[in-house]
């Protein structure tokens, strides 16, 4: 006969549960609460809008950035391209069109391209948060005083430029008044060699290379 305590009890069917396992769950539940509280406020009290982090962004995600270069749309125009067929379905895969690598996607113009690229799915790919950074005004001060900078850059480029092209005119129009004067001087010694000064006299002839 079984002991007493090993005796199936009409409730022996039922689930059992943890409780220490769940009150450790609940515990960092209420902590993650916590967690996404103070960055909320902080978030506010920046002037940011806060973004939780969803379970596909990785931690090491950086803030979004502009593009650096510019985006050539145009790369492929009067291109043929081969594609395979079936190489892709609807805009999953590589296809006839703009691809983007990032994602396996082939868009067929570039407004959709470039709505794909300010999207939340491929900033997830590319591994960014989706978030833009505040800019702090020491950098905005940068930014404004390298702006500056390379405006003068471009004026003093754009000045010897035409320094140069002014120097090449002037030194083009020197070489050409020193072709007229040797002309000229070779015109006064042809005179000297003839007699009286008056040059050699072209004769003609009636009728030379005319056929009436």
């Amino acid at each position: 006969m079984p002991p007493p305590d090993s005796r199936p009890s009409d409730t022996s069917f039922r689930k059992t549960w943890n409780k220490a396992e769940y009150a450790q769950k609940a515990a960092d539940r209420e902590a993650r609460i916590k967690e996404e509280g103070k960055a909320r406020a902080e978030a506010k009290a920046a002037g940011k809008k806060y973004h939780p982090l969803r379970a596909s962004t990785p931690p090491d995600a950086k803030e979004t950035v502009s593009r650096a270069a510019r985006l050539d749309v145009s790369a492929n125009v009067g291109k043929t391209t081969l594609v395979p067929a079936g190489a892709s379905t609807g805009k999953r895969g590589r296809g006839a069109g703009f691809y983007c690598s990032d994602c396996d996607l082939t868009f067929k113009d570039n407004l959709q391209l470039v709505d794909h690229l300010n999207s939340k799915q491929h900033l997830s790919n590319t591994g960014q948060t989706g978030e833009v950074k505040r800019a702090t005004v020491e950098e905005v001060r940068e930014r404004l005083e390298w702006l500056a900078r390379r405006k003068r850059e471009e004026a003093e480029k754009v000045a010897d430029t035409i320094v140069e092209l002014g120097a090449r005119l002037e030194k083009r129009e020197e070489e050409m008044e020193a072709e007229r004067e040797e002309k000229r001087r070779k015109r006064r010694e042809k005179r000297r060699k003839t007699e009286g000064g008056v040059g050699v006299k072209e004769e003609v002839v009636e009728g030379n290379g005319i056929i009436c």
